[in-house]
């Protein structure tokens, strides 16, 4: 979540144990070290992806011993597959209205925007002068989470799935918004702030070395907050998705503030809901899930409801976004308009004929990853997801199918998911202070904390799924510092999960065991689940941190070269690498430093027989950055395509940025521009891969 788009308010009451309280007496049982990266450290990546691991059983410096001549010459040894390394140098902080890139790569901006996807939407006005019309046939405002699908399997030809989060009014109008004099807003600037918002689909090519957008593709297509939807899973069809919109409960209205993303191994696109509670109003009596989960009680973000009665409003688009009960039943107001959002969306990039699909299944939260495990012909598919929030929870999806690899290239890549993202098991992660964890799971049967059931609390699955925060709150779960973005090692399902921050953690509650609250930097936590699915084994990566902090703040010994805070946005490639951004709010690094994008080669938590590998046996010691944004902004987003020869990465909500097309190029000393969000492309100057030597 960018910490730009709305809210990350402390709404849970639960009183579970905070990971903060597990987390220390975990490190506290582990001796975690501290020091420089150069000694060996404990959170950080290593030099190799087996660095961890002797398989000969000594130094590979020892000497080699000449047989005796009387014997047969001995074979010489095969010598041993190089180790994989970063093959840049890491970059210092940047303060300027420019990216800067590690030497040897290159960066253009792509697709910022207002930039046209067909015929229908008109080239972008500096003076925000475009229409409603115009946003909807164009790339949304502030880009977030994305991902290529190849077409073809090509590296030069595909799709970019895009997510658009939320919306700069005082840029988006040519002077900002405006009201009447009763406080109602127009309907033409709503519908361009509805049209900013959502997801989108756009044909790449690259031509003469150079990424660029396919207009007029006729899969090039639009997702914003007034799209027809279809609902699945255990929600569609029950009351609580009935609407006047959709009395049947089995379609609705749009998506919003999408942040973090996934996808899936049959080709398809999952894009997250995450802080769209605050385009709904209800000025009655909320009922808990929508207390539990943020939706206001005076008015809507940007007040959209206010535009409902206007002369020109069809099918009660701006109405809806009030969702206090006003008619006899659900099918004659809005009540439940917002129990239509909160989920994974999932999109076939491939057909512009399908609607987006919400996959309800995957629980309601403010959802802000969600990412796949990896596939195994035979078992049950995984996905992780974030809910970004302080003190909220981490999840995982278990389907009831198991894989099945004729399904990577279905004819019905929407029928696909169903079978894998309908039916299942939805957990909750409780960590243990003994670095160990379980997975709790979220059905009717599944015993609370104070000797209930989620049955008797919510009566049957989809009140459990409209409940999630309160049903995991019922559990036990742990609490942690803002679960955003997950990520899975390719080499070794690894499982990776970024912890933004935690500002509600107050001074009040820091002891010696518990030495990090607030946490205003942020962490990095992995773990490796079990077989079954039901336990795992965690330990701590990296702690966000500035150079010069305490020993206590700096426990993973951070650098000038590679102090960060607030990790956000987070992926491997396909080679293992480990890819990291940050949304920093933290002024002892930003005062250093603008948003950036580190890189690092991780070693297994876990050895070949399931036992966890002592940390301090890690060769973690290179974590490097790559990348700094211009000002204001935050780095995130983050895909490849498949020979990882080009990285794409987004740029949200820069301060003065960008000048021109390339996107190192600094705006002059006392010039101004309307800045835009935008996608950056990222190539090595020798035609090589991304990162590595």
């Amino acid at each position: 979540m960018s910490r730009e788009s709305g809210d990350n308010l402390d709404r849970n009451t639960s009183g579970n144990l905070p990971m903060a309280t597990v987390m220390d007496a975990y490190l506290s049982r582990r001796s975690v070290m501290r020091g420089s990266l150069g000694a060996a450290i404990a959170m950080i990546a290593g030099t190799g992806l087996s660095g961890c691991f002797d398989s000969g059983g000594g130094s590979d410096d020892d000497p080699v011993t000449e047989p005796p001549v009387t014997t047969p010459p001995v074979t010489e040894p095969e010598p041993e597959t190089p180790k994989m390394a970063l093959g840049f140098q890491s970059i210092p902080g940047s303060r300027t209205d420019a990216c800067v890139i590690a030497a040897g790569y290159s960066a253009y901006v792509l697709a910022p925007w207002g930039t046209p996807i067909n015929s229908n939407g008109n080239p972008w006005k500096s003076d925000g002068s475009n229409t409603s019309t115009d946003q909807a046939n164009a790339m949304g405002m502030h880009h977030d989470g994305m991902h290529f699908f190849p077409i073809n399997g090509s590296s030069d030809d595909g799709l970019l799935a895009i997510n658009f989060e939320y919306i700069d009014t005082a840029a988006l109008h040519p002077s900002g918004p405006t009201s009447d004099t009763s406080g109602n807003r127009p309907a033409e600037e709503v519908r361009k702030e509805i049209n900013a918002h959502g997801a989108g689909v756009v044909r790449l090519q690259k031509v003469n070395g150079r990424w660029q957008v396919i207009d007029n593709d006729p899969l090039n297509r639009r997702f914003t907050t007034a799209s027809r939807m279809e609902l699945t899973g255990p929600l569609r069809g029950t009351d609580h998705v009935k609407t006047k919109y959709s009395s049947a409960g089995t379609h609705c209205r749009g998506t919003n503030n999408n942040c973090g993303n996934g996808y899936t191994p049959w080709g398809t696109y999952l894009t997250c809901e995450e802080n769209w509670p605050g385009i709904f109003v209800n000025k009655g009596t909320r009922p808990e899930d929508q207390r539990r989960i943020g939706v206001g009680t005076s008015s809507g973000q940007y007040k959209w409801e206010t535009a409902a009665g206007d002369s020109s409003e069809v099918n009660d688009e701006f109405a809806r976004f009030d969702v206090t009960i006003k008619g006899a039943s659900a099918t004659d107001d809005y009540r439940n308009e917002a129990s239509t959002y909160g989920y994974i969306v999932e999109i076939d990039p491939y057909n512009s004929s399908t609607l987006a699909t919400k996959r309800t299944a995957l629980g309601r939260f403010r959802h802000e990853g969600c990412c796949p495990g990896l596939p195994v012909a035979g078992k049950p598919l995984v996905w992780y997801m974030g809910d970004d929030s302080n003190n909220e929870y981490l999840y995982k999806w278990v389907s009831t199918a198991v894989w099945d690899a004729a399904d990577a290239n279905p004819a019905d890549r929407l029928a696909t998911g169903a079978k894998y993202l309908d039916q299942g098991k939805l957990y909750v992660a409780r960590f243990n202070a003994d670095g160990s964890g379980v997975w709790l799971l979220l059905d009717v049967a599944s015993a609370t904390t104070a000797g209930s059931t989620l049955g008797a609390l919510y009566g049957d699955l989809p009140g459990i799924i409209l409940n999630t925060r309160g049903a995991a709150d019922a559990l036990g779960a742990t609490p942690m510092d803002r679960p955003e973005w997950t990520a899975v090692n390719p080499l070794n399902g690894d499982v990776y999960l970024t912890l933004t921050n935690n500002s509600a953690r107050t001074a009040a509650k820091v002891d010696a065991a518990n030495p990090r609250g607030p946490n205003r930097h942020g962490h990095i936590i992995r773990w490796h689940d079990s077989d079954d699915q039901l336990s795992f084994t965690w330990d701590i990566f990296v702690f966000g941190a500035n150079a010069a902090g305490t020993a206590d703040i700096n426990r993973s010994g951070l650098t000038e070269l590679n102090q960060f805070a607030s990790p956000d946005g987070m992926s491997f490639d396909s080679r293992g690498v480990l890819w990291f951004e940050t949304d920093n709010g933290e002024t002892t690094v930003t005062d250093y430093t603008n948003d950036q994008l580190l890189a690092v080669i991780p070693t297994d938590l876990v050895d070949a027989s399931g036992k966890q590998v002592p940390i301090n046996a890690q060769n973690q010691v290179d974590l490097r950055r790559f990348f700094v944004g211009p000002n204001g902004c935050e780095v995130t987003g983050i895909t490849f395509t498949p020979d990882n020869k080009t990285l794409f990465i987004n740029i949200q909500h820069p301060d003065n940025w960008p000048n021109t097309d390339k996107a190192t190029d600094a705006t002059p000393a006392g010039a101004t521009v309307r800045p835009r969000s935008s996608t950056v492309v990222i190539q090595r100057n020798d035609g090589g891969e991304i990162g590595t030597v």
